[in-house]
């Protein structure tokens, strides 16, 4: 018995169709690689990022209450933790002791300033009294002694010595009230500046007081935007000092870090749109455009950054951080974005 010959494959009418088909579709499906890698440069190096606020207390107290529970959403101004006011009160209460003292030194120093500036003006209308009266008691002695001169007879001595000695009497007088009015004038000045110390001392006390009530309202640690409480790690009976981290709050405007290598950079600009995908709902298409991209790469602000100053060293493609921006967040409680989810990103260059 003898084999039949075996046809040949180009003979076989639906192996060549099946092959020419495929050699199509991978024609056709290189084809659009190459046109989609023209017009698309993609990551999947890109994570879920967020400007996350640190909470933190501006002064030290022990915790009494804590008003959140972890994950909670919050809004701006809502209390988050409660310090133990009492000695913040017992300062406010001594600031304002010192306040209401500092008000009675200020109307003091008033009233003295009003006395000293009533005994300065005495003290110059006494002045002008003793010149007056310095005035006429020498024109006098020079008048008896103009006559007593033409005619002895006309005035006595005892006339003429006694207006001398009235003369010489009313130029001390005059002397004396010029002195007095210079030690008036002095204390008018002293009663000034003890006003003006009293002035500083009482804006001291209410600088006091306001520095006294900011710090019993700093003893509730509130939200300053709304956002999601994180990494709560206060609890009441903690003893907390200024600049502790007591949680992190966590905004809904989140963005993408995408870095992408620096031989993808050429053709990327912002504005370009985005295609998002997040690792964790597949499902999920959304849209985003390019808003920055980072002036260095990214290990350029490592804590050690590479120094190729030897002669041996390999030539490493670097990745530099892009920024891009949702054009709309889901508002799905179900599927919320947080920060460090993957991501995988297609930029449309073309």
């Amino acid at each position: 018995m003898t084999d039949k010959p075996r046809r040949r494959w180009y003979r076989r009418p639906l192996l060549a169709g099946t092959l020419m088909l495929a050699i199509i579709a991978g024609a056709i499906g290189g084809v659009l690689l190459w046109r989609h890698s023209r017009s698309h440069e993609s990551t999947n190096d890109a994570y879920i990022d967020v400007v996350s606020e640190h909470v933190s207390p501006r002064i030290a107290g022990q915790v009494i209450r804590v008003l959140v529970n972890d994950n909670q959403d919050v809004k701006a101004g809502q209390p988050l933790v409660e310090l133990d006011p009492a000695d913040y009160q017992n300062q406010l209460a001594q600031a304002v002791a010192e306040h209401s003292r500092a008000e009675a030194q200020l109307s003091q120093t008033k009233a003295q300033q009003a006395i000293a500036e009533a005994q300065l003006e005495q003290a110059r209308a006494n002045v002008a009294a003793a010149e007056a009266n310095a005035s006429n008691t020498a024109s006098d002695w020079r008048r008896y002694e103009q006559l007593r001169k033409e005619d002895a007879d006309a005035v006595s001595q005892q006339q003429l010595d006694n207006t001398a000695a009235a003369a010489k009497n009313a130029a001390a007088q005059l002397e004396a009230a010029r002195k007095a009015a210079g030690a008036a004038q002095a204390q008018v000045l002293q009663a000034r500046s003890q006003m003006e110390a009293a002035q500083a001392g009482l804006q001291g006390a209410a600088a006091q007081v306001e520095q006294a009530r900011r710090n019993v309202s700093y003893t509730k640690v509130q939200a300053s935007l709304d956002g999601r409480v994180a990494t709560k790690t206060v609890a009441v009976g903690n003893y907390v000092q200024p600049g502790a981290q007591l949680m992190a709050l966590v905004p809904p405007q989140v963005y993408v870090t995408a870095n992408f290598k620096e031989t993808q950079l050429a053709r990327v600009r912002p504005g370009q749109p985005v295609e998002i995908r997040v690792d964790a709902y597949p499902d999920l298409k959304l849209r985003g455009h390019i808003d920055s991209i980072q002036p260095a790469a990214g290990q350029a602000f490592s804590v050690l950054p590479a120094q190729n100053a030897t002669g041996n060293w390999v030539k490493i493609v670097q990745r530099v951080p892009v920024k891009i921006v949702f054009e709309e967040i889901p508002n799905d409680p179900e599927r919320r974005l947080g920060p460090g989810m993957s991501v995988e990103v297609r930029v449309l260059v073309r």
